[in-house]
């Protein structure tokens, strides 16, 4: 059995599902995501739709909770969530689902997200979205910063962590960059797999990957999906902020 990990899929669901293709993924597979399948992307209520086809047909996926879900659950009741949460790429998520509000979203997408974790430990490997408070007395207690944290490895205790490997997204990375951190992975124990997807503008991202546990082997998917609309979205926020 092969398992695989993938993150930040950002409503690129035809992105997805090539890499999911591209890697042969199987019913004797396992497939784990770490969050962010909403935002930015056009199709995000596909990329939902495809990962309940997935579990539907028999398919070993488990899914993690990311802060752009938590963040669609915050705008449920919260205006202020709600316009931030629009301008980080909710605008895209509402679209895709043809609603104008996060509480317009059918309900079993939004049970879904709820109950989602915040961290899964497989094989000798630690699994979180975004990373781990190495100054919280147990590291793996579920709290939202696994959700938000960037720049924390240099906290890393790795008497805890001992032989144990740290599987992150969250924070984009140049493709150079997390192919670095794969050639350290036995001496760092830590991966970044965020490639920031959805940002095909951007030198040496737009990319999906999936990693594969038991080889370390890395699999990538250029985008294929349109992110015209987020790229204008983006530029006409620079020309109003002055940037």
């Amino acid at each position: 059995m092969r398992k695989f990990v993938v993150t930040d899929i950002h409503g690129c669901r035809l992105t997805f599902m090539s890499l999911l293709e591209k890697i042969g993924f199987s019913r004797e597979d396992e497939l784990y995501l770490l969050g962010d399948y909403i935002d930015r992307g056009p199709d995000s209520a596909g990329v939902l739709d495809s990962i309940f086809m997935l579990l539907d047909s028999g398919y070993r996926v488990h899914c993690l909770l990311g802060n752009h879900e938590e963040a669609l659950l915050n705008a449920l009741e919260d205006k202020y969530w709600f316009r931030s949460w629009v301008e980080w790429g909710g605008r895209q998520t509402l679209e895709s689902f043809e609603v104008s509000h996060p509480s317009e979203i059918p309900g079993f997408y939004l049970d879904f997200l709820k109950s989602l974790p915040y961290v899964l430990e497989v094989d000798g490997y630690i699994l979180v979205h975004a990373g781990l408070n190495f100054f919280n007395g147990d590291p793996l207690a579920p709290c939202a910063e696994m959700l938000t944290l960037r720049n924390w490895y240099h906290t890393i205790d790795y008497e805890w962590l001992g032989d144990r490997y740290l599987l992150h997204g969250h924070t984009q990375t140049d493709f150079k960059v997390i192919l670095e951190q794969l050639k350290t992975l036995e001496s760092n124990r830590f991966l970044n797999l965020d490639n920031g997807c959805y940002n095909v503008a951007f030198p040496d991202r737009g990319r999906l990957l999936a990693f594969e546990l038991g080889t370390h082997n890395l699999a990538l998917q250029a985008n294929i999906d349109n992110m015209h609309d987020w790229q204008v979205r983006v530029q006409q926020s620079l020309q109003r902020t002055g940037s």
